[in-house]
């Protein structure tokens, strides 16, 4: 697990920050480390500064690329859903690294992240951003994430950042035997869903509505 202490650039007040907690907790996060995880994490490096200002709300913003960076409520219960279910000695997955905020709050967390994502230069900044914040255990490469990484598995968690239209059959034979997947599953309807394994069982749970960009092929470079 990243030891290191991320603290923002002093552009937002600890009020402000604390103020978002609060929200989260009110929307049920309940696990203490993920709050803190989230505490820790300055959202405002993620982002371009003409949007820092609304870091701390809990909505999605726009990011380069047409992307997105995830509303916070959404970072901290995909999160809270591993925490649930594995400690911090796991190994994690995340396909869609986007701008790495996600990616920053998991490696508070887990002992090692290993994140794909598909937009070469969205990637190049956000590894750069990463090393600023002095985020050492993770492990980025520009790829079709559709394929998963099994040079590295298998993963005792994968979280998807994308919407995917059916379970991908790929994550089989990268997941550990008590490994758990949470994805936000669907096209025009989505829904946040986790898939426990259990000897050679797959558990399906579908927990909320969401709404993601969709898992998309290839890789820009």
């Amino acid at each position: 697990m990243n030891g290191s202490h991320i603290k923002g650039s002093g552009m937002t007040s600890q009020r402000t920050r604390e103020r978002m907690i609060e929200r989260l907790g009110d929307k049920g996060i309940r696990d203490l480390r993920v709050l803190q995880a989230i505490r820790s994490v300055p959202r405002h490096c993620f982002l371009d500064e003409a949007l820092s200002h609304r870091a701390y709300e809990d909505v999605s913003l726009p990011i380069a690329f047409n992307q997105t960076i995830s509303q916070p409520y959404i970072v901290a219960r995909m999160t809270e859903l591993l925490c649930t279910a594995l400690d911090g000695n796991a190994k994690i997955l995340e396909i869609g690294t986007g701008c790495g905020y996600q990616t920053a709050v998991l490696a508070q967390l887990f002992r090692h992240i290993y994140s794909i994502e598909r937009i070469g230069e969205l990637l190049q900044r956000t590894q750069e951003r990463l090393n600023t914040l002095k985020i050492m255990n993770v492990t980025t490469k520009c790829a079709d994430g559709r394929y998963g990484w099994v040079q590295h598995g298998p993963f005792d968690g994968v979280i998807i950042t994308a919407a995917a239209p059916i379970f991908p059959d790929w994550l089989l034979k990268q997941l550990a035997p008590e490994g758990v997947v949470i994805l936000p599953e669907g096209e025009k309807t989505q829904n946040l869903c986790v898939y426990k394994r259990k000897g050679g069982e797959l558990l399906r749970a579908e927990l909320e509505p969401v709404n993601f960009v969709p898992l998309l092929e290839g890789v820009q470079r």
